[in-house]
């Protein structure tokens, strides 16, 4: 037995059991884990082989003549009759009725709701009369002499709970404090089922993250990544107290039903996850409207009534690239169904997204063979948990840098407080120790954050995230691994014809597109690619006019004449805004003619008319933001906007070059380097 082993057997006795004697029971037996991990507790304590192999087969043989299943309800009846008694595992609720002034219980697989309990039992154990527990009970079969209320035949001499009957905090926080931080993350991480050994501490406390909405109330997590890394495993095995959804629900069943008048799972859970995110295409938008309400507040209202809930909220998906090209094409959240996808909104509200392509898929060696805890002790430690609140620990040692929102200091705040209640439970922390938790909580949030910039919004721009020392007043800036890829604008020079174009629309959204010519013999035809639609494509015809009719004068009438130009247009952001290309059309048609490039990291704004009138873009600082974030380095802009360069922020005054035209010909010279 190794020496993490024999610390949480003696400070955690009955705690803790070996997990991989649980994965070969699970195997063959359909029952809930933690009454395989009650049975191995109490059969295999041991390190003894031959013990473990005996022990082994009592609990095979216990759960062969204990365990009801719900289709054998009548069986089991019978055979308490016949045999006058019988020790049964069951889960038992317990309910008191006014009308007979008298507690009754109900085993749940038994199939027998009015069953006789002494009241001892619902004196000793509160969560009877709160959702039940499962227990090995004692069942007798003899004659109801009472006169009163209902008859039953059945009558419980003795219960043993299996599942926690009763948790004490003070108890769990002693235990953690004589274990190390390093032995106490193994242990936990051996909790669920897998081997320390193997991964490095980032990955370990990335698995702890998947935890965060058992313990922190009102929680918001994404993960997407690879499929086989055990993204929902902890909303299927480890706590009574979350549900796994796997397809689509209402409102009625989420949060409110306004016919029967009862609360939905948000009201009943501690966190609700949705597998297959993608699967929830079909869910109606009634659905993510109230959800988007619920995760940012926990209220919603239905009807004449305002409620709230405090079950968190937990996403995951699948992704079906690398992420290297998802940063480059698109953003991170294209995994997500479309009704979510392009709900900005309802992503702002996310906490944490988790790089689930950093976890690798679950290998054999990767289970551990080591002791962890019964998850049901473990369930409890974390629902207790979710009475606490650490979300101003960071207050300590730390502020928050000035590009945090409010939404964002609340998401770094929740996560803090998550992992703090996961790894110190009694609220000790170093202040190094913080730190870590306020780097990780940070870049979680940012990785929200970037992709929603990404998406064109500019009230998403502020991103530079960082955290301050109270104390030397140093500021730390915390990135995302993967944004070293998302500089959509090359800083080398593009081929001849090719140009990078940006405008924004009415909303603020900007759309960033590389438009590119290519050229063939022909007789002075515009061939515009699929996908080119609405005022896009009106931009682009209207721009091939204006050259066709003053060609002569732009020094290009022969070659547009014997040409055909075919123009395609790639959209970097994949948020689908349409972008006006008037400006960029000539420059990247004039370039593709001369055979010569633009300027590199060059960015084309503006559009003109049928007669060559410049139009403006309707804002400089949202097109210019997103230009300079995603690599852009100068950039050609309309004169009439010239009064407008005194609105932009001098971030980016100092890293964009600006570049005035007045006229088509004045922008496609300069564009080039010719003027």
């Amino acid at each position: 037995m190794s020496s993490l082993d024999q610390q949480a057997n003696s400070i955690f006795a009955g705690r803790v059991v070996r997990k991989d004697l649980v994965r070969k029971v699970k195997v063959g037996a359909n029952v809930p884990v933690f009454v395989l991990e009650y049975l191995l507790g109490k059969y295999c304590a041991t390190d003894d082989p031959a013990a473990i192999d005996a022990g082994l087969r009592v609990v095979n043989a216990t759960l062969a003549d204990n365990f009801v299943r719900p289709d054998e309800a009548n069986k089991a009846q019978s055979m308490v009759r016949e045999k006058g008694r019988h020790i049964l595992i069951d889960k038992v609720k317990v309910r008191y009725l006014s009308d007979d002034d008298k507690y009754w219980a109900e085993l749940l697989n038994f199939g027998h709701r009015y069953i006789h309990i002494p009241e001892r039992y619902v004196r000793d154990y509160d969560r009877l009369l709160m959702g039940g527990v499962w227990a090995q009970i004692e069942i007798h079969h003899r004659y109801d002499d009472e006169a009163r209320g209902k008859r039953s035949p059945f009558w419980i001499e003795e219960i043993k709970p299996i599942q926690l009957a009763s948790f004490d905090l003070s108890e769990y926080r002693e235990g953690r404090r004589q274990f190390s931080t390093d032995d106490w993350i193994d242990l936990l991480i051996r909790s669920i089922g897998l081997e320390p050994a193997y991964f490095d501490r980032r990955l370990k406390l990335l698995f702890l993250v998947r935890l965060i909405p058992l313990c922190e109330q009102n929680y918001n997590l994404v993960e997407l990544g690879p499929r086989g890394t055990g993204k929902s495993y902890a909303y299927q095995e480890l706590s009574p107290y979350a549900i796994l959804m796997t397809g689509p629900t209402t409102v009625a069943n989420l949060f409110y039903n306004m016919a029967s008048g009862k609360i939905g799972l948000v009201g009943l859970w501690d966190a609700i996850a949705f597998d297959e995110v993608a699967d929830l295409q079909k869910m109606p938008k009634e659905v993510v409207t109230t959800l988007k309400t619920y995760c940012e507040s926990g209220t919603f209202a239905r009807g004449k009534e305002a409620l709230s809930g405090t079950a968190s909220i937990a996403l995951f998906g699948n992704t079906n690239q690398p992420v290297e090209v998802m940063v480059r094409s698109s953003h991170l959240f294209i995994p997500m169904p479309d009704v979510i996808r392009e709900d900005m909104a309802f992503l702002d509200r996310i906490h944490f997204y988790i790089p689930g392509w950093e976890i690798p898929k679950m290998r054999v060696e990767f289970f551990t063979d080591h002791y962890g805890f019964i998850v049901d002790y473990l369930a409890e430690a974390l629902r207790e948990l979710r009475r606490h609140n650490f979300t101003e620990i960071i207050d300590r040692h730390f502020a928050l840098g000035a590009h945090l929102n409010a939404r964002d200091v609340k998401a770094v705040r929740k996560t803090v407080s998550g992992l703090v209640k996961l790894i110190y439970p009694d609220g000790v922390i170093t202040k190094s120790e913080l730190a870590e938790l306020v780097e990780l909580a940070i870049e979680g949030r940012r990785r929200v954050k970037e992709q929603l910039k990404k998406m064109g919004s500019f009230e998403y721009h502020q991103t530079s995230f960082s955290y301050i020392d109270n104390e030397t007043r140093e500021e730390r800036f915390v990135g995302v691994p993967e944004e070293g890829g998302r500089n959509l604008i090359a800083t080398d020079p593009l081929a001849p014809g090719s140009v990078y174009v940006a405008s924004v629309d009415d909303q603020g959204k900007v759309g960033l597109y590389r438009l590119e010519v290519g050229m063939a013999s022909g007789t002075g035809k515009l061939r515009i690619a699929g996908g080119i639609e609405g005022s896009m494509k009106e931009s682009i015809q209207r721009a091939f006019a204006y050259l066709q009719g003053h060609k002569v004068e732009m020094g290009i009438a022969q070659a547009l004449d014997t040409t055909d130009f075919h123009v395609e247009a790639i959209d970097l952001l994949v948020n689908r805004i349409e972008c006006d290309a008037g400006v960029a059309l000539i420059v990247a048609i004039y370039s593709a003619l001369k055979k010569q490039p633009v300027l590199p990291a060059m960015l084309i704004l503006g559009d003109l008319s049928i007669q060559g009138n410049i139009k403006p873009v309707r804002s400089l600082s949202e097109p210019l933001q997103v230009g300079m974030d995603n690599g852009a380095r100068r950039a050609l802009i309309p004169t009439p906007n010239k009064r407008n360069f005194m609105d932009v922020s001098a971030d980016i005054v100092e890293r964009v070059d600006p570049i005035f035209y007045s006229d088509p010909l004045t922008a496609a010279m300069k564009a080039l380097g010719m003027n």
